[in-house]
Parts: C-alpha cells; structure tokens; sequence
C-alpha cells in the first residue's frame, strides 16, 4: 500500500470514528452568525455548508456555547480538505483551535484516530514533492497538535528519498530567509518554540544532506550553535548584528 493510500484509509478510519458524533443544538455568537447558521451547524455532517465548517474551524471559542462538542463534530470536515490542500484555513490556525478543543483529550477512539491521521500525513508528505500541504505548514501543525518536535524530525532522518530531500530544501529556503530559524516559533500564537530543536537536528542528522551555502558561514553557524543550548539568549537582533 502507498503511503497516498495508507493516508486514505487514516482519513476513511477518522470518518467511522467520529460518526458516533450526533447532531446538537448549536448555541453561540447570533450577532455574528445568526440563528439561521447555528441551525445550519445543527444540521447532520454532511448538509453542514462548506463556509460555515471553515468559520468554525477558524473561530474564537468563546463564539460557541460548547466549543470542543461542536469541533469534534466538524473535524472530518476540517481534517480531509486540509491534508488535501483544499481547506482555506490557515494551518497555524487550525493547530491552534485543535490546542484549543482538547482533541487529545478526547476519547480515545477519537484522539487515537488522529494521531494516525498525523503520522500517515506525514508519512505521505515526505513520500511526495511538491505536496499538497508545504512542509513548513504540516511540520507546524503536526508539531504544535502533539506539543512535539523531535518524533517528526527523527521520521524525516530516516526517510532518504529525493522527495524528503526536496522537502528539506524547501524548509532551509524558508527557515534561513531572513535567518527566521534563529526564532523560529510554530502555531498561531506561536504555541511551539522550535530553533534549538530545529537547528540541532539540521547541525547534525540532515548535514550531508542540505547545501544551502548559507550553512557555510562560519559566523552564522557559530550563532546557530549558541541557539543549540540558549536559544532565550541569543537575539535574532543580536545574530543578524553579529552575522552582517
């Protein structure tokens, strides 16, 4: 089985899961909805309009009366278009909801559910370049949903294929413009600080396998050392000073 595939049966798995999810009044902000909306978010999953499943899944909590209740209803809908690259929801924002609503927390079928939604993601993301998603934007959320860094990282070290290695290249040209990995922080409240992290793994797991030249100042990676162990020490202010 592919991992395109073993993606389709996560997702197939996450839909049986949370089917025991029922239908329920819908309370929450009638000035900005209306109760014609919460009826529509009352409805059964699949007459849920499109545009009223992405206000949620961006909203405020404090918009619903039972937040948590109503995004696990919704999350099938969330979660498939947004690991197709269809959901026009910023990623950074729905890790942040997801935080929010306690998905793991959840029941156990439910949050086990997702966890392999997660891992086949990110599985197929680093089977396939260009995919769907950025990598930047599935690293995020994946990171700041499981409130860990290192587990995604160690995958991608032992995943050495020229489409990880594309992905990685596409990361070092995101992180490294404007030296962002010397503060490099994940979510839409940057929830997850990730340089010290993030800079151990490419100094030392990914070396051999990333040739930006940027990595070949000696200034830049003497700073980038110092973020290894005091990532709170040592200011972007300061490296771009000590860099330029």
């Amino acid at each position: 089985m592919s991992h395109h595939q073993q993606l389709m049966t996560a997702l197939d798995a996450l839909d049986r899961a949370f089917a025991s999810e029922e239908p329920f009044p819908v309370g929450g902000c009638t000035y900005c909805y209306g109760e014609e909306g919460l009826a529509e978010l009352s409805r059964p999953l699949h007459l849920i309009p499109d545009d009223m499943v992405s206000a949620v899944a961006g909203e405020v909590p404090s918009h619903w009366d039972d937040f948590p209740r109503l995004y696990r209803r919704l999350l099938p809908r969330i979660i498939r278009p947004l690991v197709a690259g269809q959901f026009h929801v910023s990623e950074e924002l729905i890790a942040t909801r997801l935080v929010e609503a306690g998905w793991s927390t959840w029941d156990a079928p439910l949050a086990d559910a997702m966890r392999d939604v997660w891992a086949a993601w990110w599985q197929a993301t680093l089977h396939t370049h260009p995919s769907p998603v950025s990598i930047r934007d599935t690293l995020g959320l994946i990171t700041v949903v499981t409130d860990s860094l290192r587990p995604w990282l160690d995958i991608w070290t032992a995943t050495r294929t020229p489409a990880a290695d594309a992905h990685l290249a596409d990361l070092m040209d995101d992180v490294l413009f404007e030296y962002e990995i010397t503060d490099l922080s994940l979510g839409f409240h940057s929830e997850y600080h990730a340089t010290a992290e993030l800079v151990k793994w490419l100094l030392t797991d990914v070396r051999d396998r990333v040739t930006d030249s940027r990595l070949d100042d000696p200034d830049f990676i003497h700073h980038l050392q110092e973020l290894m162990s005091a990532p709170a020490d040592v200011s972007t202010d300061a490296v771009h000073k000590n860099v330029f």
